[in-house]
């Protein structure tokens, strides 16, 4: 990584899977999804250092997870197949690596796990059990090589910043 500190997300949690009636890359998220990306938006709007890009993958869940953090930082989510369940992750952390910008980037459980399976393959402490809750977080940093989890917001709004 860079200097910079990417929060790769994980989508917030969507309709099911198998009552959805429509393709599932355009499944939504549930009600308690919205509400989700609504915190994850005011907490992530306020960590420091602040995003300056968000990326996403093409699925409208993980769209809609980042839709309120882009609104409240005032930029575009940006679609990134590299993102995509299914994607190679090892691709997804060298565009991570390339960011330049405090960035976050949502995507798929998949994805997430195939990352931290490189990061830990490089030596990066993950912590006893790394986990990849919907709607969770794993803060990424250069400086040193760091991973740190964070939980799925809960039913409140976290105070500035102190999660981050």
């Amino acid at each position: 990584m860079r200097a910079s500190q990417t929060y790769l997300v994980r989508h917030a949690k969507a309709e099911d899977r198998h009552s959805f009636g429509g393709a599932d890359f355009a499944r939504p998220l549930a009600p308690a999804g919205v509400r989700q990306a609504e915190l994850l938006g005011e907490q992530l709007g306020s960590c420091d250092p602040r995003p300056e890009l968000v990326l996403s993958s093409p699925a409208r869940r993980c769209i809609e997870t980042v839709g309120p953090l882009a609104a409240r930082l005032g930029t575009p989510v940006e679609v990134a197949d590299w993102l995509a369940e299914g994607a190679d992750a090892a691709q997804a952390l060298r565009k991570l690596r390339e960011l330049a910008v405090p960035a976050v980037a949502c995507t798929h459980g998949d994805v997430i796990w195939g990352v931290l399976e490189q990061l830990a393959g490089e030596g990066v402490d993950l912590g006893k059990r790394p986990a990849a809750a919907k709607g969770s977080v794993w803060v990424l940093g250069s400086s040193p090589l760091v991973a740190r989890y964070l939980e799925p917001p809960a039913s409140s709004p976290v105070s500035h910043g102190a999660a981050c």
